[in-house]
């Protein structure tokens, strides 16, 4: 039970986190969500886009607000490998011995965001197999141990050389991101101009003692209830065309496992079937696997990462969730000025989204309460 309620207290200061790298963020809460269960699960994720769609700033906030050691680099087809792992140190070179100087470079990143990663070169591509795949970097007498939880990676488009696309393979998680849509352009053009007035000046704390924890958590995650869902799951993608190689689908069971640590438990269930669809390798391939899945996962849901479960689910349990986490950040963000707007848009969602005996009685709860502070938000005398 003590070891629970570590786990449990663990998640809710990731979460925290997590909602604070999403402020200020429009239409990239879900590549947010994703990293995060990502370096829960110690996997890596591929991010697909075209240029500035806020890839980056969204990378950047999660190593901000998750205290990570970070590192980020824009490969061309000039790279060399020294820009990425590091120098060569000379003064040991001119007695024959080839040391690389990694501080402040890849190897020793936590969290690593790799912009056009397929332009690298064969060595660059080849050393970042390694270091992906046994967190290892050796060079010469250079053996370094790296504390890499996650890299994410980015491109265009998808590369449709073979070689390419194997290595894609390591990436289990594929995120596709467009421009931000019409709906929220005013949204965007607002919160461009005030910059980065809302973010925090203060540097947040490391989280890597609740990193560690969650990741060691979601090792012994209690997969049971779900395998055989797994099972079913795959041989319906199969069968729908998706082809997955088969270390995707035995990894896809990090990402379970991550979801349900991240969602205060240690023995997952249909939940945390939401990330499923995650590891399809394109876009069409991942709007296909929700529509096949849609029974399987529909009553999905995360606390933790509501956005991504959400828009991978596409379920109501889902959406409930993320509609109570709005309310609550909502309730307690006491100075936004668009404070009132915002919450009288989040109750027409909730209603148009439930009627009266499908709404949930935690999310029932949490909209009266909004609906009761609404006239204080707004600045009217008269209860609503």
């Amino acid at each position: 039970m003590e070891e629970l309620e570590q786990i449990r207290g663990d998640a809710a200061t990731v979460a925290s986190a997590t909602a604070a790298a999403r402020t200020g963020l429009v239409d990239r809460e879900v590549l947010v969500d994703v990293v995060v269960l990502c370096a829960v699960a110690r996997e890596h994720v591929l991010v697909v886009g075209p240029p500035g769609t806020a890839k980056s700033e969204a990378i950047r906030r999660v190593a901000r607000h998750l205290g990570e050691s970070y590192f980020e680099y824009l490969i061309g087809r000039f790279t060399e490998p020294n820009e990425i792992f590091g120098p060569i140190d000379l003064t040991a070179l001119r007695d024959g011995v080839v040391r690389v100087e990694t501080s402040g470079m890849l190897p020793e990143a936590e969290l690593v965001f790799l912009d056009e990663v397929f332009l690298g070169s064969t060595a660059i591509l080849n050393t970042l197999l390694g270091l992906l795949n046994e967190r290892e970097y050796r060079r010469g007498s250079t053996h370094v141990h790296s504390p890499l939880r996650t890299c994410v990676g980015a491109c265009n488009v998808l590369p449709e050389d073979p070689s390419l696309a194997a290595f894609a393979d390591r990436f289990l998680a594929h995120v596709f991101v467009d421009p931000v849509p019409d709906a929220r352009l005013e949204e965007l053009l607002e919160l461009g101009w005030q910059g980065d007035a809302h973010q925090s000046e203060a540097s947040p704390s490391s989280m890597a003692a609740e990193l560690d924890r969650l990741s060691a958590a979601a090792r012994s995650v209690e997969l049971v209830d779900v395998v055989p869902l797994v099972g079913t799951a795959v041989r319906t993608l199969r069968t729908a065309g998706i082809l997955l190689s088969d270390r995707r689908v035995v990894r896809a069971q990090r990402l379970v496992a991550a979801a349900s640590v991240l969602d205060g438990r240690v023995r997952a269930d249909q939940r945390d079937l939401w990330v499923l669809p995650l590891i399809a390798p394109t876009a069409d391939a991942q709007a296909l696997a929700s529509e096949v899945l849609a029974e399987l996962i529909s009553s999905s849901s995360n606390l933790g990462l509501p956005h991504a479960a959400e828009a991978f689910s596409h379920g109501p349990a889902a959406r409930a969730a993320r509609m109570r986490n709005a309310a609550l950040d909502l309730l307690a963000d006491e100075h936004a000025a668009d404070r009132a707007l915002r919450a009288e848009a989040l109750l027409r969602e909730i209603d148009a989204s439930f009627g009266p005996e499908t709404l949930p009685a935690d999310l029932a709860e949490i909209r009266s309460e909004l609906a009761s502070a609404l006239p204080e938000m707004a600045g009217e005398p008269e209860a609503r």
